[in-house]
C-alpha cells in the first residue's frame, strides 16, 4: 500500500479547523450588550449588578489595566430554535492560548447567583437544552481586564505590573456576544477526531493500530458532507465506533486524572485578583461536576478556600455541597503552596497546621498528601514536617524543569535529614496543566521511569497558573481514553485514591536522600530582598510574641492574643507562596508585601512589648529579655535579667593603613580599603582568612539570564566579575570601622564591629542600590579544607559538597541557607551567619604557591536587579547584617544564627524573669513556646536536636505540670506506637533525641 499518512493527516487538520469545529455552533444571533466600568478597585457583586450600564458594540475596546467592567447581555431565543440546545458565546477578546493570563469573567444571573467563569478556553454559558423558543436571556459578567504581562515575547520589562504605573489604555476588544445553537453531535465528532488524530500521531508508523486509526479517520472524513456537516456528523461518528471501542492492552500505563487548576496565590496579578480567580474557577468546576458524573476536582491551598468563604458566599455554598458529595476535594493540607526552601522551621510547620485545620474544621477532611506541583525545589527538612503534621505522601511536578540532570525516579521514598521517609510522586506527564492531549498522555507513559515495577501515575488536569480549571472537552477526551488501544488508560480519581494504589503496587520504591534541588530558578533565593527580610523578621517576631505572651499568660494572667496571632500567622504564611517570597511576582505584589510586613511588625512588637511589661512588673532594674533558644550574656533562654559586662574592644591603627580590632578572643585586621585581611582566632591560634585573599569583599556580576529574569541566574554570570575594592572612606566608629564605597549609581556603607567578649565580626551593610541587571555578592575566602559544608534548613542543617565532581554537584552553584553556613576541618570551623539573606555559593580552590592549602570561599548573595516582572526590582535602600564567626563548631553556628536574628530587648522592671520552659543542652533547640490553639491554656513546646547527633537533655517547665503528652503539629496526642510516652518527673521531662528529631510536647497545667 502506498504511504498516504501525510495526505490524510493534513486533510484531517483542515477539515477539523475549517468545517467541523465551526459547525459546533451552526446558528447564532447577537445579544444586546451594555457595560458599566467600576471606578477604582472591584466592587461588591450587588453593586455591580445594580449599576446602570451604557450600550457597547462588539468590536469596541474596553478595560483599562486592572479594571473591572460589568457587562449586561440580553436577548431572546428565536422560536425557530425550539427543541435545540442553546448557549451564550461570550468572547471578551480572548486569546485562546492564554488561559489564566489575560481578561476573565464570572457570569451571574440577575439575582446574583453565580453561573460559571469565562476564560479563553471556556467561553460558553448553557442557556437551555430542548428550549421552547422565546425565552428571555439576561446575564451579567463581572469582567476583569487583567493586562497580559507574560506575552509571546516573554520577559520584556513592562510597567503594567502595578496599577500605579499601568496607565488607562483599554486592553481588550469585545469579540463576540451571541446566542447560538449548540450541536452536541458535531461537538462529539470533534472530540472523536481529536483523540484519534492525537493518538495516531504518537504511535509508531509501523504499528498496525496507527493504520487502523488512519483508515477509520479517512472513512469518517469521507462521510462528512462539507456543505452539511451538521446533517452528516452522526454518519461520520459511526465510522469511528470500532476504533474507539478497541480496548487497551493489559500492560497499558494507568493514569489517575485529577481535575485541577493550579492557581498562583499571586504572581502576574495581585492578591485581590486571585480572590476573584478562585471564585471564577470554583464556579466553573462546581458547574462541571453537576454535568459530568465521573469527574473529580481537587483544589489545594486552604487560603484560597477561605477567600471563597469570605468573599463569595454564594459560590461557597456550591463548593460545600460538592465537597460533601466527595467530588470537590480539598488537597494538600497547607495554607498555601509555599516555597519550601526559605520558610523557617516553625513557619513550614504552621503551613500544615493552618491548612489541615481549616479542612478538618470546615469539612471533616484530613489530607494525607502534601500537594506542591509548582514549588521551586524542596528542602531536606520537609519530610519530617509532613509526617509530624500527620501526612504521608508528597506530589510535585516542578523537578521535571531541572536544566542539567534528569531525576531518576517518578515514584520513590524521599528521606529527610532525620531519616523520615515520605512516599513521593512526580507525575511523568511533566505538567500540572494537563489537557488530555494525546501527546501528553503518550509522554506520561513513555517517560515513566518506574516501568516493570509500577504502572500508575497521576495527571493534574486543567488550566492553571492563573486558573480556569478543567474543561468539558478534557472530560470528554478522558472518557474516550478510559480504555483505548494504543493509549494509556485514564480514570478520574482523587489524590488519595491514586496514592493508595501507587503505594500498594510499589511498597518498596527506591530512596532519595536529601534535598530535592531544582536546577533552575536559583535566583529566587535573592530577588526582592525586602520581601525576604519581611518574611524572616515576621517569623522571629511571631516566635517572640508567642513566647512572651505565653509566659505572661501563665505567670500573670496576661490575655493571650489567640485571634491576633492566628490572623498574623496566616498573613505571613500567605506571603510565603512560591511566587511571593521567591520574589517572582509583579511590582504590585511586592509593594503590598512591604506594607504588610511593616504593619505586622508594628502589631507583633506591640504584643511583645505588652507581654514583657506584664512580666517585668514595676521597678527600675534594667532588664534584658532573651528570646533566643540559648543563654547569652548570662541570661537564660526565654528569660530576662541583668546582662553581664564582658571586657572591651581595642581599635588601633594598622601598620600599612587601616585598623585592627582586638577583644582578646579575635583580632581583626581591616586594610585601608576596608577589606578584612585577617580574622585571627587567638584562642585557637588560627587564621580564618585565606593567605593573600581578603574577606568582606563585595563583588558585582553582570546578570542577564537566558529566561525567567527574576527567577534565574545562569552559571555564566561568573564569567565576569568586578571586585569593589575602592573605598571612599575607612574610619573608626565605636567598636569597629565604617567603610563607604560608591560604584555605578549605587553606594554601600558598612560597619565592621567586634563587640567585647564576642567571637564574631559583625558586618552591617547598607546599600543604596540603583543598578540594573547586576548581581551583588559578599565574599569570605576562608583558609579551610572541607569537602562539604552545612547550611541551615528547617529543624536542622543539610550538607552539600564544596566540589563539583559530578553534574549534580556542579548544578548547585547557588543554594539556600537559613541563618548560617558552616564549614570545618576536624576540631575547628568557621560560620557565616545572616539576619535575612538566603542565597549563597561555596567554591574551593587549592593554592599553587606558599602552603598549597585549600581556600574555601563562602559568598552571600545580597541583591539582584532583574527587570521582569518588576522593572524596578530592589531599587532603593537595603540593610543587611552578617557575621563571620571564626573557631565555630556546628553548635556555635546554630547559636550565632539565632542570636543575629533575635535581638535583645531592654526594659526596666522589678527583677529577673525565669523562663517558662528551660532545656539544659544547647543541642536541643526550642523553636516554639505557646499556648495551645484550642484555648485550653495548655502550654505547647516544640523543639528539635540541632547539631546532627544524639542528644540527652532535661526540659524543665517553670510551672506546675498535671500531665505531658507528645503530639503532632496540630497538637493532637500521638499514639504509643508513634511516640513513646514522655518520661516525666514532677515538672521535668527527660529527653532522648535522634539526630534532628522534631518533638512537640503539650503540657497540661496543674
Amino acid at each position: 500500500m502506498h504511504d498516504d499518512r501525510n495526505l490524510v493527516e493534513a486533510r484531517l487538520k483542515r477539515v477539523l479547523d475549517e468545517r467541523v469545529r465551526p459547525a459546533v455552533y451552526p446558528e447564532s444571533v447577537p445579544l444586546e450588550v451594555a457595560v458599566w466600568n467600576a471606578p477604582g478597585e472591584p466592587v461588591p457583586v450587588a453593586e455591580g449588578l445594580a449599576a446602570e450600564p451604557e450600550p457597547i458594540e462588539v468590536g469596541a475596546r474596553w478595560g483599562a489595566p486592572w479594571g473591572t467592567s460589568w457587562f449586561r447581555v440580553s436577548g431572546t431565543v428565536p422560536q425557530a430554535w425550539a427543541g435545540k440546545t442553546v448557549e451564550a458565546i461570550l468572547d471578551l477578546g480572548f486569546d485562546e492560548n492564554m488561559p489564566g493570563f489575560q481578561c476573565e469573567g464570572l457570569v451571574y444571573r440577575p439575582d446574583g447567583t453565580p453561573v460559571k467563569g469565562l476564560n479563553p478556553r471556556n467561553q460558553w454559558v448553557r442557556v437551555g437544552a430542548l428550549v421552547e423558543g422565546g425565552e428571555e436571556v439576561v446575564l451579567h459578567v463581572e469582567a476583569a481586564s487583567n493586562p497580559v504581562i507574560l506575552d509571546y515575547h516573554p520577559f520584556l520589562p513592562t510597567q503594567l505590573g502595578d496599577k500605579e504605573t499601568a496607565g488607562d489604555e483599554p486592553q481588550y476588544k469585545l469579540t463576540r456576544m451571541d446566542l447560538a445553537v449548540f450541536d452536541e453531535t458535531v461537538w462529539q465528532l470533534v472530540l472523536d477526531l481529536e483523540v484519534l488524530g492525537e493518538l495516531m500521531a504518537e504511535l509508531p508508523v509501523e504499528s498496525a493500530r496507527r493504520w487502523d486509526i488512519l483508515r477509520a479517520v479517512e472513512r469518517a472524513l469521507d462521510a462528512i458532507d462539507l456543505q452539511d456537516v451538521n446533517g452528516s456528523a452522526e454518519r461520520a461518528r459511526s465510522r469511528l465506533t470500532e476504533v474507539l471501542a478497541a480496548p487497551a492492552v493489559p500492560s497499558a500505563h494507568r493514569i489517575s486524572a485529577v481535575g485541577h487548576a493550579h492557581i498562583d496565590s499571586a504572581w502576574l496579578w495581585p492578591l485581590r485578583e486571585t480572590v476573584r480567580k478562585v471564585a471564577r474557577t470554583t464556579s466553573n468546576m462546581t458547574a462541571l461536576l453537576e454535568d459530568e458524573p465521573e469527574f473529580v476536582f481537587a483544589m489545594s491551598q486552604a487560603q484560597q478556600w477561605a477567600w471563597v468563604k469570605e468573599h463569595r458566599p454564594e459560590v461557597w455554598a456550591k463548593v460545600k455541597k460538592a465537597v460533601a458529595d466527595g467530588r470537590f476535594v480539598p488537597a494538600g493540607g497547607m495554607w498555601v503552596e509555599s516555597d519550601t526552601n526559605m520558610p523557617g522551621s516553625e513557619a513550614m510547620a504552621r503551613q500544615f497546621v493552618h491548612g489541615k485545620r481549616f479542612f478538618i474544621d470546615e469539612f471533616g477532611v484530613e489530607n494525607d498528601e502534601a500537594w506542591l506541583p509548582d514549588t521551586f525545589g524542596f528542602a531536606a527538612g520537609l519530610p519530617q514536617i509532613i509526617k509530624a503534621a500527620g501526612s504521608k505522601w508528597l506530589l510535585t511536578q516542578k523537578i521535571s524543569w531541572s536544566q542539567t540532570n534528569k531525576f531518576p525516579h517518578h515514584t520513590f521514598r524521599w528521606e529527610g535529614i532525620d531519616g523520615t521517609r515520605i512516599f513521593t510522586h512526580f507525575p511523568p506527564v511533566d505538567t500540572y496543566n494537563c489537557s488530555m492531549k494525546g501527546s501528553e498522555i503518550a509522554h506520561a507513559a513513555t517517560n515513566f521511569k518506574d516501568k516493570g515495577v509500577a504502572r500508575h501515575s497521576l495527571a493534574p488536569t486543567g488550566w492553571g497558573d492563573g486558573g480556569g480549571g478543567t474543561t468539558r472537552e478534557m472530560v470528554a477526551k478522558a472518557a474516550r481514553l478510559r480504555d483505548l488501544e494504543g493509549s494509556a488508560t485514564v480514570v478520574w480519581e482523587t489524590p488519595r485514591e491514586f496514592f493508595e494504589k501507587a503505594e500498594a503496587e510499589y511498597p518498596e520504591p527506591p530512596v532519595w536522600v536529601g534535598e530535592l534541588y531544582l536546577e533552575l530558578h536559583r535566583a529566587t533565593l535573592t530577588s526582592q530582598a525586602q520581601t525576604k527580610q519581611g518574611n524572616r523578621r515576621s517569623e522571629h517576631l511571631l516566635r517572640e510574641a508567642e513566647l512572651w505572651a505565653a509566659t505572661a499568660a501563665v505567670r500573670t494572667g496576661f490575655p493571650y492574643p489567640y485571634e491576633e496571632l492566628d490572623r498574623i500567622w496566616k498573613t505571613v504564611l500567605l506571603h510565603q507562596f512560591h511566587d511571593i517570597l521567591p520574589g517572582s511576582s509583579i511590582a504590585w505584589v511586592h509593594r503590598e508585601a512591604r506594607r504588610t510586613y511593616a504593619r505586622l511588625a508594628e502589631e507583633l512588637t506591640a504584643i511583645i512589648d505588652a507581654a514583657q511589661r506584664a512580666l517585668a512588673g514595676e521597678g527600675t532594674t534594667p532588664l534584658v529579655f532573651n528570646a533566643a533558644p540559648h543563654t547569652r550574656a548570662g541570661i537564660s533562654a526565654g528569660g530576662a535579667g541583668e546582662a553581664a559586662a564582658d571586657g572591651e574592644t581595642a581599635v588601633t591603627a594598622r601598620e600599612g593603613g587601616g585598623h585592627v580590632l582586638d577583644n582578646g578572643r579575635l583580632r581583626i585586621e581591616i586594610d585601608g580599603q576596608g577589606l578584612v585581611v585577617s580574622a585571627y582566632d587567638i584562642e585557637a591560634d588560627r587564621e580564618s582568612v585565606a593567605p593573600g585573599r581578603a574577606a568582606n569583599l563585595l563583588q558585582l556580576h553582570a546578570d542577564f539570564p537566558n529566561m525567567w529574569d527574576a527567577w534565574d541566574v545562569d552559571e555564566f554570570y561568573r564569567n565576569t566579575v568586578t571586585d569593589l575594592t575602592d573605598a571612599d572612606e575607612v574610619v573608626p566608629e565605636g567598636n569597629g570601622v565604617r567603610v563607604t564605597r560608591t560604584f555605578g549609581a549605587s553606594r554601600v556603607t558598612q560597619v565592621l564591629s567586634l563587640a567585647p567578649g564576642e567571637r564574631r565580626l559583625l558586618v552591617d551593610t547598607e546599600v543604596d542600590w540603583h543598578e540594573t541587571e547586576k548581581f551583588l555578592k559578599l565574599a569570605f575566602p576562608l583558609d579551610v579544607h572541607a569537602e562539604r559544608y552545612a547550611s541551615e534548613t528547617q529543624f536542622g542543617h543539610f550538607h552539600r559538597p564544596t566540589h563539583t565532581n559530578t553534574s549534580w554537584e556542579a548544578a548547585k552553584f547557588e543554594a539556600c541557607n537559613h541563618r548560617f553556613v558552616h564549614l570545618e576541618e576536624p576540631g575547628w570551623g568557621v560560620a557565616v551567619v545572616n539576619d535575612s539573606t538566603y542565597g549563597h555559593d561555596v567554591t574551593r580552590t587549592v593554592r599553587t604557591d606558599g602552603d598549597r592549602g585549600t581556600t574555601t570561599t563562602v559568598r552571600v548573595s545580597l541583591l539582584r536587579a532583574p527587570r521582569f516582572p518588576d522593572p524596578e526590582t530592589d531599587q532603593g535602600v537595603h540593610r543587611f547584617r552578617h557575621a563571620l564567626v571564626p573557631g565555630a563548631g556546628i553548635g556555635d553556628a546554630v547559636r550565632e544564627g539565632w542570636r543575629i536574628n533575635v535581638p535583645e530587648r531592654r526594659l526596666e522592671g522589678a527583677g529577673e524573669v525565669a523562663p517558662l520552659v528551660a532545656v539544659d543542652r544547647d543541642a536541643v533547640v526550642v523553636t516554639a513556646v505557646k499556648l495551645a490553639d484550642d484555648g485550653s491554656g495548655d502550654v505547647v513546646v516544640r523543639f528539635h536536636e540541632a547539631h546532627g547527633g544524639r542528644a540527652r537533655a532535661t526540659l524543665t517547665a517553670g510551672f506546675e505540670v498535671a500531665s505531658v503528652a507528645a503530639t503532632d503539629l496540630l497538637e493532637r496526642p500521638l499514639a504509643e506506637e508513634e511516640a513513646p510516652a514522655p518520661e516525666v518527673t514532677g515538672n521535668q521531662v527527660a529527653l532522648r533525641l535522634r539526630p534532628f528529631e522534631l518533638v512537640t510536647l503539650r503540657f497540661k497545667r496543674a
